[in-house]
């Protein structure tokens, strides 16, 4: 939910049942991860998963969101989440959002109450909230799922860091499918920088989990940098049209830059071309929501 966690995203593709556990969803008979673009955004759901019950067979949607830490952000999120989906499917949807590490005293939000300016509309919703820091680490290392370890590092335990780790990884080489198990190993250590700030501490406790090796040889941290590598690109590519329409029409050109950062990098050659030839901010506007 805060910045793009390609890591995250995995989970929720390959481990999304597990996370439904993280909060107490525990009749799942089949489930399947769904693509988040429901409607057209500009801030789409972090996952979208499809469940059938195991007790009644019905089908249930639900939205999972994943906060690094509580923040003023989140509640607007969900609210959008299942305003979202409730347009596009005309149903409710079960949401859930996973907070990672608490942030001072700051709320871990599980509801929102929205009026109007009027007060003649009162929106109250509220959604599953967990909270990482308070679920015991032994009940998701008990559990049996190695879906869930990547998280156990963030939940609560006594003890060294060191034994806690030491026991996700002997689990990781237990029971992952061979093909995920360099990912998990990855995307256990990428949650280790949530928790501990103290540099040698948190390499010796990645080394425990195969250090850079393990991430080289993880074909999930190869997606992160080639996404990272084209939001560069393209952030770059966005500002040198903005540039240059700020050179040809003043600073009014700047009120194009959030429809610009809507635009697919795909796209951005030609709208730089646009940007250098059109007759006015409003032709050019014209172009990009075409």
């Amino acid at each position: 939910m805060q910045e793009y966690d390609k890591s995250s995203k995995w989970l929720i593709q390959h481990h999304g049942d597990s996370m439904l556990r993280l909060a107490g969803v525990n009749d799942i008979d089949s489930w399947t991860p769904l693509q988040a673009e429901l409607v057209q955004s500009r801030r789409l759901p972090d996952g979208v998963i499809e469940v059938r019950s195991a007790g009644d067979g019905e089908l249930d949607l639900f939205i999972l969101e994943i906060a690094s830490y509580p923040d003023a952000r989140v509640p607007s999120q969900a609210v959008r989440d299942m305003a979202l989906v409730y347009l596009d499917r005309d149903i409710v949807p079960e949401v859930i959002v996973l907070f990672l590490h608490e942030k001072g005293n700051v709320e871990a939000a599980g509801s929102a109450i929205l009026r109007s300016r009027r007060g003649l509309t009162k929106w109250d919703l509220s959604w599953r909230a967990v909270k990482l820091w308070e679920v015991p680490a032994e009940e998701l290392l008990a559990a049996g799922d190695v879906g869930l370890i990547p998280w156990v590092p963030l939940a609560q335990f006594d003890g060294p860091p060191e034994r806690i780790v030491r026991r996700c990884r002997d689990h990781i080489d237990r029971d992952a499918p061979p093909k995920e198990h360099e990912n998990l190993l990855a995307v256990t250590q990428f949650r280790l920088g949530l928790r501990y700030n103290d540099l040698t501490l948190r390499g010796r406790l990645r080394e425990l989990l195969g250090g850079h090796q393990a991430m080289i040889e993880s074909p999930i941290l190869q997606e992160i940098e080639a996404e990272f590598t084209r939001k560069g690109a393209t952030e770059a590519r966005q500002k040198d049209i903005l540039n240059v329409l700020v050179a040809r029409f003043g600073n009014a050109a700047e009120t194009l830059e959030d429809e610009l950062k809507a635009v697919e990098f795909n796209r951005l050659d030609e709208l730089v071309k646009v940007a250098a030839k059109c007759r006015s901010l409003a032709s050019f506007r014209k172009q990009v929501s075409s």
